[in-house]
């Protein structure tokens, strides 16, 4: 298994897991628009400038339009670029919160640097415009800010994957799900309308298919650290994991 398939849920979960922290709805509760989707896609999108919600959703891919635009357009008070540094103070803050005592942050944060400064952002905007958001002094912050922004890289090659595959967005969400919900589930709470389509065996394997093609071409970003680096990165991520989703 390659190292881009082995951090890949972590970096996942991790990445994502400050869109529904306290810090989050703090940043939300600013926007004075009520509800969860205007400040993350306003917050998330932000980076990509004050551009029409159709934009917007291209880079998200996952989500309908419908949805898209109603957040982006509730939210349309706040410059994008403020949304964009309210929403990565959020993950900085929820990083220092979560990491505080994590002490191999500083070498975690070097290694996930390397990567994201060495990968590739063709076919990646949002991950393009996460790298260009400045990095915090501290460690833990930087753990959650590079996190991200690397969840956004696999996002943005796995959309290709998906489209070279013949797979629709939705289709990879009825399979995919998220770690909160079941496909269908899931796939409703983001505003796609039933019914929806059958997920047969044929779809099912070429979903497959994009997912280990996203791997591949995430990989060389993967290769500046070397074999002894992507195996501390390894370990170094999933000990990381550990520690967000620690209880307490």
């Amino acid at each position: 298994m390659s190292v881009a398939a082995e951090v890949s849920e972590q970096i996942q979960r991790v990445g994502g897991s400050f869109m529904f922290s306290r810090e989050a709805k703090e940043f939300a509760a600013g926007t004075g628009v009520e509800g969860f989707l205007g400040a993350y896609v306003r917050g998330r999108g932000g980076v990509l400038g004050d551009v029409d919600a159709d934009v917007i959703r291209s880079a998200f891919g996952f989500l309908p339009l419908t949805t898209v635009r109603a957040g982006w357009e509730s939210t349309a008070a706040i410059p994008a670029a403020k949304a964009a540094e309210g929403y990565l103070a959020a993950c900085q803050d929820f990083g220092r919160r979560k990491l505080a005592s994590f002490e191999a942050a500083p070498r975690l944060a070097e290694l996930l640097e390397a990567v994201v400064t060495e990968a590739d952002s063709a076919g990646a905007a949002l991950f393009a415009g996460w790298r260009a958001m400045p990095l915090a002094a501290d460690a833990p912050a930087r753990v959650l800010h590079l996190s991200h922004t690397l969840r956004e890289l696999r996002g943005g090659l796995h959309l290709m994957a998906l489209r070279a595959n013949g797979v629709t967005p939705l289709a990879a969400v009825l399979i995919k799900g998220s770690p909160f919900n079941d496909g269908p589930n899931q796939a409703a709470w983001f505003g796609w309308q039933q019914p929806f389509p059958e997920i047969t065996p044929e779809i099912h394997q070429r979903w497959e298919r994009a997912e280990a093609q996203t791997d591949e071409m995430i990989s060389p970003a993967f290769a500046v650290l070397g074999e002894a680096g992507e195996a501390e990165l390894v370990a170094l991520v999933a000990a990381c994991h550990d520690t967000v989703f620690a209880a307490r």
